[in-house]
């Protein structure tokens, strides 16, 4: 495994100076819509601003009813790498990010949800550290912003090296934060299950699984919104979930579920603790 990542990380991959050459490694953004057409078009700028430029960022709209659409499309008229398309019907975010998947075309695969920010270096910095390091999977640490965008001055750090048994005990990998060098790992993994909620958590496992541990990106390079009535704010809800996703999707034996359950809650009121910035 180790020989293979390395040939295939150095493909291209630094000029003079250890910078990285954009033009080879496209990353390609993976973004669900629904009904934000009051953040999107922040959400679509923050990728435009990105120092590293070679990127697409594919938005799959899952049946808004608002403007989410006619704000996207003015971004679309005027910038190529700015795709977007529709679902026949409303199918939830694993649809639509698996949708997003299957038109990708990039080496790398990013995700960022439509109310979620980047700092400006994100792409250019995770890019380079994974190419230096023959990483495939890294998640960056990352800052929590309210609803109207404002820092509410604290981070969350990732922990350096994240295995499945770990994750399953500390569900900390942050999807605004993570990207993978499909290169290495192939698409198939990226293919999220279709559930309403934790299809991501599950696609991280079926890469931790696999073999690929995500490694931290040491530095604060994304920014998680915390939404009221989002289905990520609604707690009780996201237990029941948890507790599913270990009994169903992962198929862990009873006390298995039960000793990761309680880790997962630990870690649930940890995160509450936030480091000050």
């Amino acid at each position: 495994m180790k020989s293979k990542m390395k040939d295939v990380v150095n493909e291209g991959a630094n000029l003079k100076g250890g910078e990285v050459d954009c033009r080879v490694n496209l990353v390609s953004i993976i973004t669900p819509i629904y009904n934000c057409e009051k953040l999107i078009a922040e959400t679509i700028q923050c990728v435009q601003a990105q120092t590293y430029q070679n990127w697409e960022l594919l938005l799959v709209d899952d049946c808004s009813t608002d403007s989410s659409a006619e704000v996207i499309q003015s971004f679309v008229k005027n910038d190529s790498r700015v795709k977007y398309f529709k679902l026949e019907k409303n199918s939830g975010a694993a649809v639509a990010r698996n949708k997003a998947l299957e038109e990708s075309k990039g080496r790398f695969v990013a995700y960022l949800d439509a109310d979620d920010l980047w700092k400006k270096e994100k792409l250019e910095k995770q890019v380079k550290y994974m190419l230096e390091h023959h990483y495939a999977f890294t998640c960056t640490d990352y800052e929590k912003l309210d609803e109207a965008g404002n820092s509410l001055g604290k981070i969350v750090k990732i922990p350096a090296r994240v295995n499945y048994n770990l994750f399953l005990r500390n569900t900390i990998i942050q999807t605004v934060c993570v990207m993978v060098d499909t290169q290495i790992t192939g698409k198939e993994l990226l293919v999220m299950p279709n559930i309403r909620r934790r299809q991501d958590a599950a696609t991280w496992c079926q890469l931790l699984k696999n073999g690929y541990d995500c490694y931290e990106v040491p530095e604060t390079l994304s920014y998680y919104r915390v939404v009221k009535n989002s289905l990520s704010s609604n707690k009780l809800k996201a237990v029941k979930m948890n507790w599913y996703w270990y009994r169903k999707i992962e198929k862990l034996p009873l006390w298995k579920a039960c000793y990761c359950f309680v880790g997962y809650a630990f870690h649930a009121v940890k995160k509450r603790i936030y480091h000050k910035k």
